[in-house]
């Protein structure tokens, strides 16, 4: 029986070992393939610039190489002219943003991030500073493409650190500056299906439902420890809403959710659960229990004043569960009396 103990543990270790060779040999790849289109790039823009050379040799290329190097895949017109902006977009970007350029992460970063990612980023953000920074976050969370393209739909860089807390009173530097930045508001909930009026504990169960989102949407290093977890305190039962474990901050995190706008007596209750997290569940290395009240709205200054007498660390931040339309986006949609209108008359012959 040992034998077979020391067997399973000696497999899952050379299964480890492998998997994590297999991982890097991709990122490898991939690097590599980033960097050469990068260079090919470098190589056709220059010789455009040189030999005055239009966009009409970008389809003789992509036939020629084609035609001599069947085998080699990822030199189509389009993908070609993408290897091309990429070289404009960060070959020689001195003279348009030179603060940008100090931002520009290190090649082994920029090169390792997967081609459709640097594709979806030209696409989508046009501002270097902003693209650098999901290139930072694209290496810290792993996203997959479909991940980034969420982050950017639901405009992550503008909410990142952006909640309501009391970090700098209550945590020392660095942490405090680690848990704002790690947190963000509002947080946006469009994977869930709720209809309005809802109950605090249908969106509680909604969200557990749909984990990985939440997970996701939430951040890297949240690891779920339960809903409605029971805490015992001087013989009376109190049940948190979430609680989860931040694995890079090393601490309990609280999460309390809330319909309607916030209220100044739920920091109070908040500093009471974090706490009691803190007497009951804190291990000696683990740093200060962190609370974040989640509402529907909240009135800035409300928040201020409620937080700023508080002793634990708390945050507090809205949530959506649909992304706000802007207001000039709004004004060219049609009305529900417009479309029933129309809707109307469908299917009638002129």
């Amino acid at each position: 029986m040992t034998d077979l103990i020391f067997y399973g543990q000696l497999l899952s270790e050379i299964k480890s070992r492998i998997q994590k060779a297999q991982s890097k040999a991709v990122l490898a790849v991939n690097a590599e393939m980033v960097s050469m289109y990068f260079d090919i790039g470098k190589i056709i823009a220059q010789k455009q610039q040189q030999e005055g050379w239009g966009a009409g040799v970008i389809p003789k290329l992509s036939r020629d190489i084609h035609n001599e190097l069947p085998e080699i895949k990822g030199f189509s017109e389009r993908n070609i002219g993408r290897m091309i902006a990429f070289y404009r977009e960060y070959g020689e970007p001195k003279a348009i943003l030179p603060q940008a350029v100090a931002k520009l992460p290190e090649p082994s970063i920029f090169f390792g991030i997967p081609w459709g990612h640097h594709i979806l980023l030209m696409e989508k953000i046009k501002d270097l500073t902003v693209r650098f920074w999901y290139m930072g976050e694209i290496v810290k969370n792993g996203w997959s493409r479909d991940n980034l393209a969420s982050m950017i739909k639901n405009q992550l860089h503008e909410r990142q650190g952006r909640l309501t807390h009391n970090f700098e009173t209550t945590l020392p530097q660095p942490q405090s500056d680690l848990v704002k930045q790690t947190l963000k508001d509002p947080y946006i909930f469009d994977f869930l299906t709720l209809t309005t009026p809802f109950q605090e504990r249908e969106l509680e169960t909604e969200l557990v439902k749909h984990l990985e989102k939440f997970l996701l949407e939430l951040g890297a290093g949240f690891a779920f420890l339960g809903r409605q977890y029971k805490l015992s305190v001087a013989d009376q039962d109190f049940y948190l809403d979430l609680l989860f474990y931040h694995v890079k901050l090393r601490c309990f995190v609280v999460i309390e959710l809330k319909r309607g706008d916030f209220k100044p007596e739920y920091a109070g209750k908040m500093n009471f659960y974090c706490s009691a997290v803190d007497d009951i569940l804190k291990h000696s290395d683990d740093k200060p229990t962190i609370g974040l009240i989640l509402c529907e709205s909240k009135n800035r200054i409300f928040a201020e004043y409620a937080l700023r007498d508080i002793h634990k660390p708390i945050g507090v931040s809205e949530y959506e569960l649909t992304r706000s339309l802007p207001e000039n986006l709004k004004s060219s949609l049609p009305s529900i009396e417009e479309i029933e209108a129309e809707l109307s008359g469908f299917g009638e012959v002129e």
